[in-house]
């Protein structure tokens, strides 16, 4: 057995925690608007959202990758303006990941939201409260098992993907090769015992995760 490369399980880790702390920032003001919210246009934007629920990887990676090359306009912009180049970089893998893995983080704190009791709103306005505080204050900390939930499940989705970072980041030691990568490099040189390795670690961090979740929310809900 060759020795094990830890590069990629801490660049999946890094990955993964990066897209959850943002998406957080992100999926919760998005989520209560979506739960809160009587926009006309509401479906619309659901469904975008929930796009990379039913895409392929390879689908989205390939879009995303048109938009992210230097030879686009969008691409060119950021590359002259930002000096930044999404393709084939970490920060790339990060913005990818955070638009695909957006659903896993809105939905279930906008289920959550939506299954609270309207009474509870009408009674914080009642005492007039507005609307952000009554957010912060009264419906948040009463969806804690929804938002633990989406958390987790963005953190495990993104240490699963393959597709969409092999196209946007390919595989670059040290930059982009996370461990869905390593797995699939070490199958091809027939190194499967190397493979077996990297698989069983991502199998019991998921496990690991899953199961404090699910406790959790078991402890939170008695």
């Amino acid at each position: 057995m060759m020795p094990i490369d830890w590069e990629p399980i801490w660049l999946t880790l890094r990955l993964a925690g990066i897209t959850t702390m943002l998406l957080l920032l992100i999926g919760v003001p998005l989520a209560s608007w979506l739960a809160l919210s009587r926009f006309r246009l509401k479906p619309v934007l659901e469904a975008i959202i929930s796009l990379p629920l039913v895409l392929p990887p390879s689908v989205v990676g390939f879009y995303l990758l048109l938009a992210f090359s230097p030879t686009s306009d969008f691409g060119a912009w950021l590359l002259h303006h930002l000096n930044l180049q999404l393709v084939f970089s970490f920060e790339g893998l990060v913005v990818a990941s955070l638009l695909y893995s957006l659903p896993f983080m809105v939905h279930p704190i906008q289920a959550g939201l939506e299954n609270l009791p309207v009474s509870w709103r009408e009674a914080a306005y009642t005492l007039g409260q507005s609307p952000g505080r009554t957010l912060w204050r009264v419906l948040l900390p009463n969806c804690k098992p929804a938002i633990l939930t989406g958390i987790v499940l963005t953190f495990a989705h993104t240490i699963g993907e393959f597709g969409l970072v092999l196209m946007i980041g390919g595989n670059l030691p040290g930059q982009t090769r996370v461990a869905s990568i390593a797995i699939y490099d070490e199958v091809e040189l027939l190194h499967f015992q190397t493979a077996h390795t990297y698989a069983a670690l991502l199998l019991v961090l998921s496990f690991a995760i899953l199961l404090l979740v699910y406790f959790v929310n078991k402890r939170v809900t008695v």
